[in-house]
């Protein structure tokens, strides 16, 4: 508290010293953050976008598809939040066309397998999508039966008309043509899905990785290292980064 009233009151009365320099003059030497003197010299909080990303799963959920983005997210400081029809434990399946042995009938069609088990966290019901900074469909035989479910299409337009991002991957695009959100989109998928992006309205292409306004498609989980460089770089645009 040195020099706490070594200005005289004719200094302060002449402007000479500032009062709250004589007052408080520690304020402008003590280190860390300062105090304000004045409300309307406090600075406006920013309230940044919650870095939280969905992913809807159901049984059969293909777990390449799954636990990529799963993994990834948090790489960059994202929450990945996984939400199914109810808050359990779901039975996630791999599909490949398998290699067969000389003589044995080959599979015109990806063969389903049981693979890892995956939790959801939250019911559909439950969400709040506005808490959420993203979307991520991933695909296997779940969005066969998670496109009927209104609550999963509520969550699903709500990304859309807040133009969020939104990533989706193989069958995934079953539950955007459910939700009637890519009408007029160019997208890709499976090559077996290109009906249900057709009748939902958009031009398929067979890519890697498409980038459509606020939605990035790829068309299997070999696509993945494309879907998320894309998705992540859609993601942190979003949140300021």
């Amino acid at each position: 508290m040195i020099g706490l009233f070594a200005a005289s009151s004719g200094e302060i009365a002449k402007g000479i010293v500032p009062l709250a320099q004589v007052c408080f003059p520690l304020l402008s030497l003590t280190p860390g953050p300062r105090l304000c003197c004045h409300p309307r010299m406090a600075k406006k909080k920013t309230i940044l976008p919650k870095k939280k990303v969905l992913i809807p799963i159901g049984d059969a959920t293909e777990v390449m598809d799954t636990l990529y983005p799963i993994f990834r997210l948090p790489e960059d400081g994202f929450e990945a939040v996984v939400c199914g029809p109810e808050a359990r434990l779901y039975h996630g399946v791999l599909h490949e066309i398998p290699p067969t042995a000389e003589g044995e009938p080959k599979w015109d069609i990806t063969r389903e397998s049981p693979a890892y088990h995956v939790r959801a966290t939250v019911a559909f019901r439950d969400v709040k999508p506005e808490e959420y900074c993203g979307l991520f469909i991933s695909g296997g035989r779940a969005p066969e039966y998670l496109r009927y479910d209104q609550d999963l299409l509520r969550i699903t337009r709500h990304f859309f008309a807040a133009n969020k991002p939104v990533a989706s991957v193989c069958h995934g695009i079953e539950i955007l043509t459910a939700a009637d959100v890519i009408k007029g989109r160019t997208v890709t998928t499976v090559a077996k899905c290109e009906l249900d992006a057709v009748q939902g309205g958009a031009k398929y292409v067979n890519q890697r990785v498409v980038v459509d306004g606020n939605l990035v498609c790829s068309r299997v989980w070999m696509d993945n290292t494309w879907l998320m460089k894309e998705f992540m770089a859609m993601l942190k645009r979003y949140v300021g980064e």
